[in-house]
C-alpha cells in the first residue's frame, strides 16, 4: 500500500484489513482433500493468503509469482494458501493451467464468509499471517514492492537472506490494480 501512498499523495482507504489486526480464522475445504484452518497452520510458522478470483488478470499475473515463493521456501516452515472465490472446477483448471502448487481453498461463492471475513473489495489480496496471530503485511493489487516485502519478511522468519523470485532480465510490472 506504501507505493499507492505515494502515487496518490496520501494514504488509500482501503477497505481490507491492515497490517496489526488480528487475522480471522480461515476454515475452509482445501480443493486437494481435507479442510485447512489458519490457527493450526500457524503453529508450523507465518501464513500467507491469497485471496483470487480464477477470471482476473491480475491473478493470473500474480499466482506464478507466488508459486515461485513457494518453491523457494519448500517445506521450511511457511504456509501458502490460495483462497479461490470460483467453483471447484474452475478452481483446478485455473491451478493446473499457472502450475499452481501450494494448497488452494474454496471460499463459498454463495456466502464468501472468509472473504468478507478480511474486508475483501479486490482480488488478489495478500495477506502475510505471523505466528502470533496478526495480519503483518496486506497488499491489493499487484504490487511488486509489497510482494518483495513479503518475501523478505518470510525470510527474515526463516533467518535466511530473501530467495531471488524476479528472475534476471525479467520485466516485472511494479503495480497493476486488482
Amino acid at each position: 500500500m506504501k507505493w499507492l501512498n505515494r502515487l496518490f499523495g496520501g494514504p488509500i482507504d482501503m477497505a481490507t484489513l491492515p497490517a496489526g489486526t488480528q487475522a480471522p480464522e480461515i476454515n475452509l475445504p482445501s480443493l486437494e482433500g481435507g479442510r485447512f484452518s489458519l490457527q493450526a497452520a500457524l503453529k508450523g510458522g507465518p501464513v500467507l493468503a491469497a485471496f483470487y478470483k480464477v477470471s482476473c488478470p491480475v491473478c493470473q499475473y500474480t499466482f506464478p509469482y507466488l508459486e515461485r515463493l513457494h518453491k523457494a521456501y519448500g517445506s521450511k516452515k511457511i504456509t501458502i494458501v490460495g483462497i479461490s472465490q470460483d467453483n471447484p472446477r474452475d478452481t483446478s483448471a485455473f491451478v493446473k493451467e499457472y502450475g499452481i502448487t501450494f494448497p488452494n481453498l474454496l471460499d463459498d461463492p454463495h456466502g464468501y464468509v472468509v472473504s468478507n471475513a478480511y474486508g475483501l473489495t479486490n482480488v488478489p489480496s495478500l495477506f502475510l499471517v505471523g505466528q502470533n496471530g496478526q495480519i503483518e503485511i496486506t497488499s491489493v493489487g499487484w504490487v511488486k514492492e509489497e510482494v518483495e516485502g513479503i518475501n523478505r519478511s518470510l525470510a527474515a522468519a526463516q533467518q535466511t537472506p530473501p530467495p531471488l523470485i524476479f528472475q534476471s532480465g525479467e520485466e516485472v510490472t511494479d503495480f497493476r490494480a486488482g
